[in-house]
């Protein structure tokens, strides 16, 4: 019996192997043997979840016709792979990926490293920060002192606590989106909406066009429900979307959904002005594609000047385009897995009826606590916590990251959570990679492509301060000069850093 549970061809692999061969080697840095580089080139790609555990390679052959290289090229790679641990073989059933014993399966998308690995690396993997006290204690104080009435029902609110519905609406109309409760769903958060527009509209094999660079998470969200991702490379810089692409993708694609997040995006930190909003709007109208506007970021405006468009459902007053996706955990914290989405009465109703065969509702005491928050007016003032962590956060790490490695490059976004940087002609999947054995977590530019794009990227979130952010651009310095020199001998031990 096989000892795999899915290929990769050669045509894909050959892809995925030519976006870390097409960045610039760094100054200074040697060139391996061919066979060397290509061992590393696929270790990297099981290492950061991009070929999955248990993937059946390609045979020789076809890989070295692929590649354009020799045989012995391929099968030294190969025997180098399972010297090491990361392949398996077996005469009549071919070779698969697999890890060396010990070491923990990779993620394919990106999650929080475990509390107690904290006081050994720095994490820049996931932008969350602390939940913004005392404004968490208060709210699940509240939530505790409106629970009795809802204690004597069931529980099951497949659309969500009619009073929360009600108070979303009432915010929405309050920008000037007049909306009624029907047109609300409350989710397990943003993730979970997603994943139910998805299971509605995006069938497998379905086309779904998403910004390139988008959010990891929902990428490897939409791969997982056997979506057809098809790319559209953002402008450059905070430009925002190019919509001369945006026009073309959605004419000659016909995507059924678009995903996009018009503010500050995850991960270039982009704002989407109102003139980009409604001719996507339009063009997606005139498509007949499913727009999903991403308004979790929508909050976090950094700078006092930063004017905010307006939403892009207010350029869909029919309502049949725009689905909109909100949440508590970006603005408020991570840990309140609290989202919602706005659309169409009969939409709604259709996403509600899915759901009986997926979760069912969401927790009843996090409702509370949000409606709390929302009613109370603690919300504006735990966001306004959340702004000036974020603020003093991005100016430290925007210091400390120019300082330390000045021929990196980046421009400094108004609002949002994260820095979208060029790592100065190195591989982002390398830097992540010794990264770790540093001391410092850093997420590789492609996790946020299709198909090994922004090889030469990472993503820095503005999660540190002080002189945990000193420390962390130290670290990502020192992990460039190895990634320049060749990588970092296994039994060096990484750094461990004391608040």
């Amino acid at each position: 019996m096989p000892q795999w549970t899915s290929a990769v061809g050669a045509a894909q692999l050959a892809r995925l192997l030519q976006s870390q061969q097409d960045r610039p080697a760094g100054p200074g840095s040697r060139r391996p043997p061919a066979y060397r580089a290509l061992a590393d080139g696929i270790r990297l790609l099981v290492l950061e979840g991009r070929v999955p555990v248990a993937a059946r390679l390609p045979a020789e052959r076809e890989l070295a016709v692929a590649l354009s290289v020799s045989r012995t090229t391929v099968a030294a790679a190969y025997e180098a792979l399972r010297a090491e641990g990361f392949l398996e073989s077996r005469r009549g059933a071919g070779s698969w990926t697999a890890v060396p014993a010990g070491n923990p399966l990779p993620a394919r998308g990106l999650e929080p490293l475990p509390p107690e690995a904290l006081g050994s690396v720095i994490d820049l993997g996931c932008a969350a920060l602390p939940a913004p006290e005392p404004w968490l204690t208060r709210a699940v104080q509240g939530a505790l002192e409106d629970l009795p009435p809802y204690a004597h029902t069931h529980g099951d609110y497949p659309a969500g606590l009619p009073a929360l519905r009600a108070m979303i609406a009432e915010r929405y109309t309050a920008r000037g989106i007049p909306t009624m409760p029907e047109q609300i769903m409350v989710t397990t958060g943003a993730m979970g909406a997603i994943d139910a527009i998805c299971h509605l509209f995006g069938g497998r094999g379905e086309r779904i066009a998403v910004e390139s660079p988008s959010y990891a998470n929902i990428l490897q969200l939409m791969r997982e429900a056997g979506a057809r991702l098809v790319p559209v490379a953002m402008a450059e810089g905070l430009a925002g979307w190019d919509m001369d692409r945006w026009r073309q993708v959605l004419r000659e694609a016909a995507p059924r959904l678009a995903y996009v997040v018009a503010d500050f995006h995850n991960p270039t930190g982009a704002l989407a002005d109102d003139d980009q909003r409604r001719r996507l709007v339009e063009a997606a109208r005139s498509a007949g594609t499913v727009l999903v506007a991403d308004e979790t970021m929508s909050e976090l405006w950094l700078d006092e000047d930063v004017v905010m468009p307006r939403p892009v459902c207010g350029f869909d007053p029919a309502g049949s385009t725009v689905i909109t996706v909100g949440s508590a955990s970006k603005a408020f914290w991570a840990g309140m897995r609290i989202g919602w989405v706005r659309a169409a009465p009969d939409v709604i109703r259709s996403l509600v009826a899915a759901r009986a065969y997926a979760d069912l509702g969401t927790p009843v005491v996090e409702q509370l606590a949000v409606n709390w928050l929302f009613s109370t007016g603690g919300w504006e003032r735990a966001v306004e916590i959340r702004r000036e962590q974020a603020r003093e956060n991005r100016d430290a790490l925007v210091t400390a990251v120019r300082r330390e490695l000045p021929e990196w490059s980046f421009e400094v976004p108004r609002g949002g959570l994260t820095l979208w940087v060029r790592a100065g002609g190195l591989s982002g999947s390398r830097l992540g990679e010794v990264g770790e054995r540093v001391g410092v977590r850093v997420p590789s530019g492609p996790r946020f492509g299709v198909d090994g794009a922004f090889e030469g990227y990472v993503r820095l979130p503005f999660t540190v301060n002080g002189a945990v952010a000193e420390e962390a651009a130290t670290r990502l310095a020192a992990a460039a000069r190895l990634v320049e020199n060749g990588g970092l001998a296994s039994n060096e031990a990484p750094r461990t850093f004391v608040a």
